[in-house]
């Protein structure tokens, strides 16, 4: 994994720094957080989002129904996924 010394990204951490009251270092943290939120694979995405929702005392249906809403808004949209495919993430 990339570390806040690693010059990549650059230009959107100048413009973080430019842009807001972030510091260098924070704005290189904030960017790593985001690209490694966006680096999950679909599987680690729906079993965070279960735990997540399973926390908030959704039930399952309701956990699966709006995992399969959320799933088409990620940066990469993964191809649809029936509620039964969901379930196999979770459960195996």
């Amino acid at each position: 994994m990339l570390d806040a010394q690693t010059p990549v990204h650059e230009d959107l951490i100048d413009h973080l720094v430019r842009t807001t009251p972030l510091q260098r270092g924070e704005a290189a943290r904030v960017v790593l957080d985001v690209l490694s939120y966006f680096d999950e694979t679909i599987s680690e995405f729906v079993r965070r989002r279960h735990r997540e929702l399973q926390a908030k005392g959704l039930t399952n249906p309701e956990i699966f129904e709006r995992i399969e809403a959320e799933l088409p808004h990620r940066a990469v949209a993964p191809p649809q996924l029936s509620l039964r495919q969901l379930r196999r993430i979770v459960y195996g």
